[in-house]
Parts: C-alpha cells; structure tokens; sequence
C-alpha cells in the first residue's frame, strides 16, 4: 500500500505540473544559471552536433561523464531522467527487434549501445541546458545573437504555455471524470482502468487545441495593444531590454575548464 501510494504521487498531474514549472521557469539556481545565456547556448550547439562525427569510445565515455557531472549540478528534474532514461532504453529495443527482422544477431548489440551512450550524452546535455535556462534569459540572448525578435518570444512563450497547458488538460480530464463512470473493476495488469483513461486522455485533445487557439488569440491581442511589432523593430529597445546581459570571469572560466578537459579526452584517445 506504501509503496502504491508513493507511485500514486509521483505520477500524479500536481506533481507533474510542479516539475515542468520548475523545470520550465528555472526556479532552482545551480552552476549553469550562474553563466551568461549566450556562453551556454554556444556550448550546447558543440555538445549536440560534434558527437555525431565522434567514433572513439574512450571519448564518448568522457562526454557521457562529463554531462552526467553537468546533469548532477544542474539539478535536473527526475521526471525528465526517468522519461529520458525510458526513451533510450525502448529506442535500443526497437532497433535490435528492427535488426533480428533483418537478420541480425547479438554482434548487433554492441553498435545500438555505443549510438545509445551517444544519443544519452547528446540528451543530458540538452536537460542540463533547457533546465537552467530561464525563459526570459534564453529568449534575451536569442535576440542578443541576432535572431529575429518574433522567434526569440516564441521560443519564450512556448516554455511559459507548458505549464498552463497542462493546467488545461487537467481540468478537463477532471470534467471528463466527474461526468463519466469509471469502471467497477480494474482487470488483469489494470487494464480496464488504462483503457478508460486512455479513453478520457483522447477525447481531451481536441478541447485542449480549441481552448489553446483561444488563448493565443487572446495573447496576439494583448502583445499588439502593448506595441510588440513596433518595439521589435526598434534596436534601443532592444539594447535596453538585453543590456544586462555581461561575461563575467565565471564565464571564462567555464570555457577554460570546457575546452582542457575536451583536449584531455582527446589526448586519451590517441595515448590509448
């Protein structure tokens, strides 16, 4: 019963809602929160191409080690681990269930788990990022580097609508719940109570993209009367509104300690 209500509470909508609105708004301060916004979204651009070109399994190691480390400090949501973690897992299963179709045998393992240490270092280093960027941050050093003024907001406004979107579906399902009738008996493995929220879960989406159209409405109405287009164009606005973004001796030292431990890996490889 412990152990039910525990599971119960970690996947519930609150707690959900709790952990992208934490994760979403950057509420909690680490090592990354500390750099400037445009230093650790150069970092991140290496981080997630370079390992592509990368075979050497002693340097894919120490990427993985390095963004484990960076993943620890910057406190990631165990909500976001458990459903990465579950996502390389079920990718490696169905690319050797692909394989044995094709006619491939265990010799294939080895190949899909080194893609996986790849694709698993490439994934902490996008968590570790996105969790410590702040939208406001993320979307001032955007507009800072040159991009236009209407992607920097989307981009913005697409992390602060996560949360309230999923205020949105909770209600609903709630509504669905309150004037449906829940199965009197769960099934084998709960199926018949999977089924029915499953049910409830698909008539939601629809009502959920209606009341999300009229809501940007609404947002579109409200940005145009503030004089968004008019001050998106204006380069003192936008001097103004990103004039506290600085490099600190934080930053440099970041990058120092970034590009001496890459020159150490590397030189493992050749060494060994």
């Amino acid at each position: 019963m412990e152990t039910s209500k525990l599971w119960s509470e970690k996947l519930s909508l609150e707690y959900i809602k709790g952990e992208l609105v934490r994760t979403a708004y950057s509420t909690d301060v680490n090592l990354l929160t500390k750099l400037d916004p445009r230093v650790i979204l150069i970092w991140y651009c290496y981080f997630a191409i370079v390992p592509w070109f990368i075979h050497s399994h002693i340097v894919l190691v120490g990427y993985l080690l390095f963004m484990v480390f960076l993943t620890y400090k910057a406190k990631v949501s165990p909500l976001l681990l458990a459903v990465l973690g579950l996502g390389l897992l079920g990718e490696m299963g169905i690319l050797f269930a692909i394989s044995l179709l094709f006619g491939g045998n265990l010799e294939t393992v080895m190949p899909m788990f080194w893609l996986s240490i790849k694709l698993g270092s490439i994934s902490l280093a996008s968590v570790a990022v996105f969790t410590s960027l702040n939208p406001e941050k993320f979307s001032d050093a955007l507009l800072r580097m040159g991009f236009p003024p209407t992607f920097s907001f989307s981009v913005a406004y697409g992390y602060r609508i996560l949360p309230i979107l999923l205020e949105e579906l909770q209600q609903i399902i709630l509504s669905y719940r309150l004037r449906g009738l829940a199965p009197s008996k769960n099934g084998v493995f709960y199926w018949r109570k999977l089924a029915y929220y499953l049910i409830i879960f698909m008539r939601s989406f629809y009502p959920l993209i209606l009341n999300t159209a009229k809501r940007s409405r609404t947002t579109v109405e409200a940005l145009e009367t503030k004089g968004f287009s008019y001050g998106a164009k204006d380069s003192n606005m936008i001097k103004l509104k990103t004039g506290y973004l600085k490099l600190t001796y934080i930053d440099y030292a970041f990058v120092m300690i970034t590009i001496l431990y890459l020159i150490i890996v590397h030189a493992l490889h050749f060494v060994l």
